[in-house]
């Protein structure tokens, strides 16, 4: 899966109102950044390399094990498949989500 399959992917999954109610980066290094703003009505995905209240850093293939339910979130993190930093508050709702 390509970072613009992704984004559409988590677009789809976000929806118009996905109750995060914060900006939030998937931030693949070299191959791209995916941007949720889920405090914008409605909700919007870009690619677009902003500021995020919190930022994933994670491998573009691990984002695509993710969100195809092959990465559990919580076994991603504690195996360093995914750096969390900002809110972490936003991470953990995002699990409803994604």
């Amino acid at each position: 899966m390509d970072l613009q399959a992704c984004t559409e992917t988590i677009r789809s999954k976000v929806g118009d109102n996905s109750g995060l109610n914060a900006t939030l980066k998937f931030d693949c290094g070299a191959d791209g950044v995916v941007f949720v703003d889920a405090v914008a009505s409605p909700n919007t995905v870009s690619n677009e390399n902003k500021e995020a209240s919190c930022t994933i850093t994670i491998a573009l293939a691990d984002l695509a094990a993710l969100l195809t339910g092959q990465l559990n979130p919580m076994n991603g993190f504690m195996m360093g498949k995914l750096k969390v930093a900002g809110d972490m508050g936003v991470a953990m709702r995002l699990q409803t989500v994604v």
